[in-house]
């Protein structure tokens, strides 16, 4: 009787450590599903406004779904954006094209996915320069936020018309690099005469810094038909994950008809994202004032695309004319 017994509990214990074990591995599957993570890159700029307007209504949260962590990252300029692109840091986001076509050309992989904004970039002149009009830049300093950048390749492709190029081709005019939001201390320093440099930056400097608008957005080279901002990401990206590609496309769509139906409220909204990352806040009136110099888009001009391209040969940012029939992956936007 008592071997009987023995053996019920024997079978009994072998029983309840075969179902823990069952609930165990129940557990453990549970929780495999890792959560996925998207990181989405943009630069504290009022073109970049549709990526701001959807980090704050929940735009990329709300397409991407469950199980999708959504985190963001702010870059100063181009070549900090395209590194991390490159190194998986972030997943897609938007930077100006004059850095996606440098790196494409040294063999990146990157796409441009839709467009984002146009317009938006001027020349100005600080007021210690006595810089009145383009025929004065010679010999004086100018500064982009980077070397081959959007807006530096706008400014240098205006000025050929006049005979004036920069010395890292030949000519008077010298180049330095910085952000944006540093201008108006480097104007009233003088280490600086000129900026190409993208809303709100520009009419914050005349306000602010007493600055002058030599060349305008809708003057500068390639200023109303550039996409001045483009969504970006790799190639390895959209193959891997198409349809988080695709959600993310659709997140900026609703962003940007969002800032078209509210504008105040997108103001509202860019105007604090903007001195989230700068620490700086800009006044009202000054965004006001650029916003209506800038376009937001998705749309992608091909064509106006290969001609800053072609441009970016001449002035020597790239060594030879790119095909980009591949950069350009139009399946997200028709």
């Amino acid at each position: 009787m008592k071997k009987k017994t023995a053996i019920i509990s024997l079978v009994f214990l072998l029983l309840i450590g075969a179902l823990a074990g069952c609930g165990t591995d129940q557990a453990s599957s549970g929780s495999s599903k890792e959560e996925k993570k998207v990181v989405i890159g943009y630069f504290p700029n009022i073109d970049h406004a549709p990526a701001m307007i959807a980090r704050e209504k929940g735009y990329y949260e709300k397409e991407l779904g469950d199980g999708v962590k959504v985190e963001y990252k702010t870059f100063p300029d181009g070549g900090a954006f395209m590194t991390a692109l490159k190194t998986g840091e972030i997943d897609a986001g938007l930077v100006g094209p004059g850095p996606v076509m440098n790196n494409f050309t040294n063999g990146a992989d990157v796409k441009i996915i839709a467009g984002a904004s146009s317009g938006g970039t001027a020349i100005v002149a600080s007021k210690k320069s006595g810089v009145n009009s383009v025929e004065d830049f010679n010999g004086k300093t100018f500064i982009t936020p980077g070397v081959g950048c959007t807006h530096d390749v706008q400014m240098e492709t205006f000025l050929q018309d006049f005979g004036i190029s920069s010395a890292r081709i030949g000519g008077t005019l010298k180049h330095v690099t910085g952000n944006p939001a540093q201008y108006a201390a480097m104007f009233e320093s003088g280490k600086v005469d000129i900026a190409a440099v993208p809303e709100p930056w520009a009419s914050q400097l005349v306000k602010e810094a007493g600055a002058k608008i030599i060349v305008d957005s809708k003057k500068i080279s390639f200023g109303t038909t550039l996409p001045n901002t483009i969504l970006v990401s790799s190639g390895k990206k959209i193959k891997e994950d198409k349809d988080i590609i695709q959600k993310i496309v659709d997140a900026q769509n609703e962003a940007i008809a969002f800032i078209k139906d509210n504008p105040d409220e997108a103001k509202e909204i860019t105007i604090k994202s903007i001195k989230e990352s700068t620490k700086q806040e800009l006044d009202k009136a000054i965004v006001d004032g650029a916003w209506g110099n800038i376009r937001f888009t998705t749309d992608v001009n091909k064509d106006v695309i290969q001609d800053f391209a072609n441009s970016s040969v001449e002035l020597k940012f790239l060594k030879e004319k790119p095909d980009f029939a591949s950069l350009i992956d139009s399946q997200f936007i028709n």
